[in-house]
């Protein structure tokens, strides 16, 4: 018994404990650290830091060092030279150094730094624009899923009424007042409102799944308690001040304007060609030489050939150079003028979808707003509404019990209380999701 009882509490406890409270503010902490997309855009970012060097702009020399060993064979007969015949072997190691600086080559060493840099920046700006949109898409999926369970508490209220509703019917019917009808008419009822109750559980138990998932969660079926409540609270916000904030704050704009810079520096990279290239170069070389094997001598007349071993003694050469170049293309068939052109053009269509996208920005903007204040009165007339519905359900209740109305209009007027509870809840929610928007449009989401 002792032993039951223990596992008991063990098992309590690790319910107790599988369920974790869970604030916005966690869920915005934790997505920022786990979301993949965000880990990717940082990584990125890493790489854009970098390749930020001037190692990668031909800034500093280039230093190369080689060996060339080998192993040659020659078998020579010429009856007109005095060796007749030679049977040799060569081994030769050939190390060399070489040296090669780029003094000047147009400007494209700073071009190209400059480059680097606004690569990085822009790599930046996409990582800001990553970390917004994934806050953006927590809140609402953090705010969805507070809508899912509260509608499921405003099934629960409905499937009480109902239940109660059951049994008046019960005891009306133990009383001769009420008939088989009307029970089974409550109780259709009552089981439309518990599959209603079972798919609005689905409904939160996916919602709270869509949550984790933007968190970047690995699990997806632990339970978590969301611990902030969806509140009415409409901002007056100054449409002049908001569309100043876009213009200076909005991310996307901003690297729209670092990708006209890139389109810029390429221009620049481009005209750069039409500079002359000046460089530094310095060589060395040093080759040892072995050759062996047999020479076979012949000096005319009566005197017979002779062989003769050779010693095997080494041959050394010992190179050096130093000296600048200079090159400037003269015509290349018009190449750099049609890439010229290109760039520049390429600058153009980077201004036009900066404007492009300002433009439309600011439209979305204006009617982001007009919807806000729009679905603020909205949640206004939404609240007179239900407390309207409930003083209805009540004195409905009363009139039902009285026998003054029929139970087909004591469950509309159930409906009509529920429904009312559902558009009070989605249009709070639609309300943060435009504030929401809002924030992430001018740039302020994360403050």
């Amino acid at each position: 018994m002792k032993h039951t009882l223990l596992l008991l509490a063990v098992l309590l406890g690790t319910c107790v404990r599988a369920q974790e409270t869970l604030t916005l503010s966690d869920a915005i902490q934790r997505g920022l650290e786990n979301n993949y997309q965000i880990r990717i855009a940082a990584n990125e970012l890493e790489v854009a830091r970098n390749n930020n060097d001037y190692a990668l702009t031909q800034k500093y020399p280039t230093i190369s060092l080689g060996i060339n060993p080998g192993v040659g064979y020659r078998n020579q007969s010429n009856p007109a030279s005095i060796v007749v015949q030679s049977n040799t072997t060569s081994y030769t190691v050939g190390p060399s150094a070489n040296v090669n600086w780029v003094i000047f080559n147009g400007g494209r060493i700073a071009i190209n730094k400059e480059r680097l840099e606004t690569l990085a920046d822009l790599s930046a700006g996409q990582l800001q624009l990553q970390i917004e949109n994934t806050v953006q898409d927590i809140i609402n999926a953090y705010y969805n899923a507070v809508v899912q369970r509260e509608q499921i508490e405003v099934r629960e209220r409905v499937l009480t009424l109902s239940r109660d509703r059951i049994n008046y019917q019960q005891v009306r019917q133990e009383f001769g007042q009420g008939g088989t009808f009307d029970e089974l008419q409550a109780r259709d009822a009552y089981l439309s409102d518990s599959s209603a109750l079972t798919v609005q559980r689905v409904s939160y138990r996916n919602a709270v799944r869509n949550l984790l998932q933007v968190m970047g969660s690995d699990d997806l079926t632990r339970e978590v308690e969301l611990t902030d409540d969806l509140v009415y609270d409409p901002a007056d916000y100054d449409a002049a001040a908001l569309e100043n904030q876009l213009l200076t704050a909005n991310r996307s704009l901003q690297n729209l304007l670092i990708n006209r810079d890139l389109a810029a520096l390429q221009t620049q990279l481009v005209e750069s060609e039409y500079k002359p290239t000046v460089g530094f170069g310095a060589g060395f070389g040093y080759d040892v030489a072995v050759q062996t094997g047999t020479q076979t001598f012949e000096f005319g007349g009566d005197q017979p050939g002779r062989e003769q071993e050779l010693p095997g003694v080494a041959a050394r050469t010992l190179t050096g150079n130093v000296g600048f170049t200079a090159s400037y293309l003269l015509y290349d068939g018009g190449n750099r003028r049609v890439r010229e052109q290109s760039a520049r053009l390429q600058e153009i269509t980077a201004q036009l979808d900066y404007q492009s996208a300002q433009q439309q920005l600011r439209t979305a903007l204006l009617n982001t707003l007009a919807l806000y204040e729009n679905q603020a009165r909205i949640v206004g007339i939404t609240e007179d509404l239900i407390a309207n519905a409930e003083r209805n359900l009540e004195i409905a209740e009363e009139r039902f019990r009285g026998g003054t109305i029929n139970s087909f209009d004591y469950r509309q007027i159930q409906l009509n209380y529920a429904n009312a509870e559902f558009q009070l809840l989605n249009a709070l929610l639609n309300l943060k999701n435009t504030e929401t928007e809002l924030l992430r449009v001018t740039g302020q989401i994360l403050r």
